[in-house]
């Protein structure tokens, strides 16, 4: 699952980040509200997290410009708790709405609330010829089989899947994946692809020496 968060608030930013990866999510980040559209506009996401007070453009007119051509599922964050603020929000076209300050597990747990929604409305599942991803409940199976994965496996599964057919460098795996790099990081990719084999049937990733990894 690949998020959109568009908040302005250095160390917000960089915590609910970290969080997210955490929960196995891809995290782009924006600090400001024309980058914050022009990224949703661009890219295609399972959610946006949108602060209303923002630089440049407000979480508002993000929001109402966004919903000129898309419908993606998007969670306002603000510390405006009045009745008013909230059916702003949903006269806007958000599609959730949270108070700051917040707990983690509620932001998380609303997310996978919104994204299960948003998923019901069309196909949820990625299918790899025996391998079937359920991007909504977040399992896995072969040949009709539930198969275990970690949160990083399965991470690195589906945004692999998302990207069938295209390389996708090592590069891009740790930065929308994780917040380290090097060696150890390095190493950790190698682990989780040869595990994702193991489990999955070795031909499902192809590797590009010094490149990256695609599904075929």
């Amino acid at each position: 699952m690949r998020l959109l968060l568009i908040e302005d608030e250095p160390d917000l930013l960089s915590g609910l980040t970290r969080a997210l990866r955490r929960a196995g999510y891809s995290v782009d980040t924006a600090e400001d509200g024309e980058d914050g559209l022009f990224k949703a506009l661009e890219i295609d996401y399972d959610a946006i997290v949108l602060d209303v007070m923002l630089p440049r453009m407000d979480g508002w007119a993000v929001l109402t410009k966004l919903r000129e051509k898309k419908s993606t599922p998007v969670m306002m964050l603000t510390a405006r708790d009045a009745t008013k603020d909230r059916v702003r929000g949903f006269d806007s076209g958000a599609d959730d709405y949270l108070v700051k300050p917040f707990e983690l597990d509620e932001l998380l747990a609303r997310l996978r609330a919104l994204i299960r929604r948003s998923a019901g409305k069309s196909t949820p599942a990625l299918v790899l010829g025996e391998v079937k991803i359920d991007t909504a409940s977040r399992t896995v199976t072969r040949v009709g089989e539930p198969v275990s994965l970690t949160s990083r496996e399965y991470a690195v599964l589906e945004y692999l899947a998302l990207h069938r057919g295209r390389l996708v460098t090592r590069t891009t795996l740790y930065e929308h994946l994780y917040d380290d790099s090097g060696d150890t990081l390095s190493n950790m990719m190698d682990v989780l692809i040869y595990n994702l084999r193991t489990k999955l049937g070795r031909d499902l990733i192809t590797t590009r020496r010094g490149h990256g990894y695609c599904i075929p």
